[in-house]
């Protein structure tokens, strides 16, 4: 029988930010493509929910007061819209060729400029420019509209820095449970959730 994943004595000591380093350590050896891409549901003021997939772009325990889990985005989209109505987020990290998943339920805040600058510069210089041509998630006519200001913004900046756009950046969830899911075989998995409380971290094993 293989050994059970979730039972107490298998988990790294600490919070669950130990246990999802030791499993997104796996996923990022093993996971062929995009390894930090994650489910994220926001909702509207009145609850109609919406989901799409983004990048984790940064993760942990010390990334500012209760830890956090990062993504970037345009703020004038549609979830940045949602998030900025009602800051409460769900993530969902699903390997499915480790049979694992993880499910993250917080807050939302925004990170930091000098934070949301630095990852800007790092990023490719098409997906800079792209940035700037993008007035992600409103409608438009057809797609010749959106590469043409694409090239409109690379004739611009040709030679010259691309500046983050003010409506660009990024936000940390911070998380307030953390289920950790393994697959076994008929169904018989094995789930894990923590919770946080005011005096730290507590958990216990769910029913498959």
């Amino acid at each position: 029988m293989e050994p059970e994943l979730l039972a107490e004595d298998a988990i790294p000591t600490g919070d669950p930010f130990n246990l999802f380093d030791e499993w997104y350590a796996l996923a990022r050896e093993h996971e062929p493509n995009d390894s930090n891409a994650m489910a994220l549901a926001t909702a509207s003021p009145s609850g109609a929910p919406s989901v799409r997939m983004v990048l984790l772009k940064g993760h942990g325990a010390d990334l500012g007061a209760g830890g956090g889990f990062v993504f970037y985005t345009n703020q004038h989209s549609r979830k940045g819209s949602e998030i900025a109505a009602n800051p409460q987020a769900a993530l969902l990290f699903h390997w499915k060729s480790l049979r694992r998943q993880i499910r993250i339920e917080g807050r939302l805040e925004p990170v930091s400029e000098d934070m949301a600058n630095a990852y800007f510069s790092s990023r490719a210089r098409d997906s800079q420019l792209g940035a700037l041509a993008s007035d992600q998630s409103a409608p438009m006519a057809d797609r010749r509209e959106f590469l043409s200001r694409f090239e409109e913004v690379r004739r611009k900046y040709e030679g010259k820095d691309v500046p983050r756009p003010d409506h660009w950046g990024g936000f940390r969830l911070v998380p307030q449970a953390i289920e950790f899911w393994h697959d076994r075989p008929f169904r018989l998995h094995e789930r894990r959730r923590f919770t946080r409380s005011a005096s730290g971290w507590a958990s216990t094993l769910l029913y498959p």
